[in-house]
């Protein structure tokens, strides 16, 4: 019995032709992501996006995102049941810490579920605040008019990029332009909103607002556009706006993760958060 356990295995990059098995891993998770989001990862850091291969198969994945020397994400650890318990994933997370320390990042993030968390804590992560994520399903919605709906597919003015690096406390228009290729951008003058399609729903997020009263207008609007598969929408538990205004729009919560930091501490200006941009990106 111990020979079966016995298999062929390597650590090394991603690449293109692991999308396919990629998208299957986080599928089995019911994970929302899609195989355009992880060719994004790939495309962002090439060389933060580690895998093992086991028996010719990807088993385990772990990725990082960079924003300059300030800030890296990790995101969508996840092993194959079959290889569980032998340690891929922690050898996955050592890897792309290392590639982390390599680039002078000055500060690492996460959002751990609680199976993921043991794991986070022997490597010195210390638990930052709540993020949750709520959801809610399909529901028929008449479209609204032109004259009602928020400016969309037109770049972000340079105030409104300013918020977002004020918010989210470091420079991330790279992820933001990547986005905006597959994302329906909305813009006002003092809140965006990107909406993607997902696996299962779309989802809602990343969302900048100066106020309170700029986020309710344009997340409203943006979900009452058009007919849709249900949405996912990923919010920080200590905006209390947001999580009053997704109870008001008919969202429930779901689940909820531990945002997990390690080096030195970085906020932004959290309340301005009010959807952020998924949890394998901050």
């Amino acid at each position: 019995m111990v020979g079966a356990q016995i298999s062929a295995e390597r650590l090394r990059l991603m690449n293109a032709g692991d999308l396919a098995q990629a998208a299957e891993l986080s599928s089995a998770a019911e994970w929302n992501q899609t195989p355009d989001d992880w060719q994004m990862l790939m495309e962002l850091q090439p060389q933060g996006c580690f895998a093992i291969e086991a028996d010719g198969r990807l088993a385990s994945t772990t990725t990082l995102v960079c924003y300059q020397k300030r800030l890296a994400w990790v995101g969508m650890v996840l092993t194959r049941a079959e290889y569980r318990g032998r340690g891929f994933a922690s050898r996955l997370f050592t890897a792309a810490l290392r590639h982390a320390d390599s680039l002078g990042i000055e500060t690492i993030k996460l959002d751990a579920t609680e199976q993921g968390r043991p794991l986070y804590e022997t490597f010195g992560f210390q638990a930052e605040q709540a993020v949750e994520r709520w959801s809610r399903p399909e529901i028929a919605q008449s479209q609204t008019s032109e004259s009602q709906r928020p400016t969309s597919v037109r770049p972000l003015s340079r105030h409104l990029r300013e918020l977002d690096s004020q918010a989210f406390g470091a420079d991330r228009s790279l992820v933001r332009k990547n986005l905006a290729q597959r994302s329906t951008v909305y813009s006002g003058q003092n809140a965006f909103l990107f909406s993607r399609p997902g696996r299962t729903t779309d989802y809602l997020g990343p969302c900048v607002a100066s106020d309170p009263d700029a986020a309710r207008t344009i997340i409203t609007s943006a979900i009452k556009d058009a007919a849709h598969n249900g949405w996912s929408w990923d919010l920080m538990a200590t905006n209390k706006d947001a999580v009053t205004l997704a109870t008001e729009l008919g969202f429930v919560r779901q689940r909820c993760l531990t945002r997990m930091v390690r080096g030195k501490p970085l906020r932004g200006r959290e309340e301005m958060v009010y959807a952020i941009a998924g949890f394998e990106l901050g």
